[in-house]
């Protein structure tokens, strides 16, 4: 039981009595043993429950605080989202406007070059005229489209099917050099700048050196078919048709020439470009060839007659062109930039229809897997990059050694090997991206490269004035 003051009625902390009323003696009160001072139990309680709840009151306020931050960041993400969701819309319906759209006459870029103007220089620097344009005619059009018809139908038949008789990786990457020729070309002016093969019959070798020549060679026989001279500087590209006895070449000296082998004549100059040719692609009808130069202009022109369709830059880019190389389908291309860049082309409409952004330094090859959804690409920047086709994108870079010049970049014809020739060769299979070969038994810069019928062998040229095969 507890006591009470008399005085003030209420509970003491410390109960005390005085024996006389002047309070000089006072006496403790001293309860049972044990019993708890109850009053200061219950103080000590509510300053504990007043604390949990300041705490609690202090979390219910952060708390509120961070439900109203979360709800405007969710609402700020779904506006942005909204946003980029009208915009890839517009973007989408501007390319499909673009793509329907007919090139008009003032357009700025690209822009098609004058129908007649003369050249700075020609060979020996002497002023050259340009072919005139004729122009695109809907006959010329419709036998583009109809042939992408043909090989698209093709394509989708084959599938995904590989060739039974394919080499398998496995063989392949037990490939040695069997041969090695090196007088094609003249030892006074050492280097074969680029290589083909008869798509018909690939023992018949195309070569092109820094003598200016052109040599047609036959590899079974071993021995050279055709010498042909015309350039009056380096040879830089070279193309085999593939169902007439005819050569192409391209150079420095502004000219496309057309070689009959049999003859072992030179039967048409195509003068599409003011400066030097840079790039050189057959269209799969074996009609008509595209063409880029350091004018910063692509050509479109007629093997038979010489003459030059179409004519189109990227004025505002302005820029020297590296390489060009068609799809398989013959209605795209694309060309190499000397600043980096790749950009796709729609040859029917003449525009410029996508750009791949990636690489350092000038673009040096191109090529167009079989499939026709895969482009590599190589630069100056030691890289090998892949493109996806269908979404635009970059999906692969093979890393080369530090200071690996990329020179030649070549698919063979299921689509299912890479080969890439520069300061060495390597074969990659394709998906895997996984090298399968290596050789370095040029002791040049290596220039050119072509895989035989299935891959069953590889063939490069070289600065080192050799052509060299591969094989089992």
């Amino acid at each position: 039981m507890s006591l009470v003051c008399a005085i003030s009625n209420e509970v003491p902390e410390h109960p005390c009595v005085s024996p006389v009323s002047n309070q000089e003696q006072l006496i403790d009160i001293k309860g049972k043993q044990g019993n708890p001072n109850i009053p200061a139990i219950l103080k000590a309680l509510q300053d504990e429950w007043d604390a949990v709840m300041l705490h609690s009151f202090t979390l219910r306020q952060q708390l509120q605080t961070t439900r109203q931050e979360l709800s405007h960041a969710l609402y700020q993400h779904d506006a942005a989202c909204r946003v980029i969701a009208r915009l890839t819309k517009e973007v989408t319906a501007a390319r499909e406007a673009l793509a329907t759209l007919k090139p008009q006459a003032g357009l700025v870029a690209p822009q098609s070059m004058p129908a007649s103007q003369p050249a700075a220089g020609g060979a020996g620097g002497e002023p050259m005229e340009v072919s005139v344009q004729v122009g695109m005619t809907p006959e010329i059009i419709q036998k583009l489209q109809d042939k992408a018809t043909v090989l698209t139908t093709e394509r989708k038949k084959r599938g995904k099917t590989v060739p039974e008789e394919l080499v398998r990786a496995e063989d392949l990457s037990k490939y040695r050099q069997v041969a090695s020729h090196a007088g094609l070309h003249s030892a006074s002016v050492p280097g074969i700048l680029c290589m083909d093969l008869c798509p018909s019959d690939t023992n018949k070798v195309l070569t092109g050196g820094a003598d200016k020549n052109v040599v047609v060679f036959d590899k079974k026989e071993e021995q050279i078919i055709a010498t042909l001279k015309g350039h009056t500087k380096k040879v830089t590209s070279v193309i085999y048709h593939p169902s007439q006895s005819v050569v192409f070449s391209a150079s420095p000296d502004s000219t496309i020439r057309v070689w009959s082998v049999t003859g072992g004549n030179c039967i048409q100059v195509v003068r599409a470009h003011e400066a030097s040719v840079t790039g050189l692609s057959l269209h799969a009808t074996g009609d008509y060839l595209l063409s880029s130069s350091e004018d910063q202009y692509w050509a479109f022109s007629d093997i038979q007659t010489g003459q030059v369709l179409t004519k189109v830059t990227d004025e505002a880019a302005g820029v020297a062109l590296t390489c060009a190389q068609f799809h398989p389908d013959g209605l795209i291309f694309g060309t190499g930039t000397a600043d980096s860049q790749i950009k796709i082309w729609d040859l029917k409409e003449r525009t410029n229809v996508a750009n791949f952004p990636g690489h350092s330094g000038p673009v040096t090859s191109i090529a167009f897997s079989e499939n026709g959804y895969y482009l590599a690409t190589g630069a100056q920047d030691s890289s090998v990059k892949l493109w996806d086709l269908r979404k635009l994108k970059n999906f692969k870079t093979i890393a080369l050694d530090n200071n690996y010049e990329v020179k030649s970049l070549v698919f063979d014809q299921s689509g299912t090997y890479l080969a890439v020739g520069g300061s060495d060769i390597r074969v990659y299979i394709c998906k895997q991206w996984s090298e399968v070969l290596n050789f370095s038994d040029h002791s040049g810069l290596v220039t050119g490269l072509a895989f035989g019928d299935n891959a069953q062998f590889l063939s490069s040229a070289g600065m080192d004035r050799s052509l060299k095969f591969y094989s089992l």
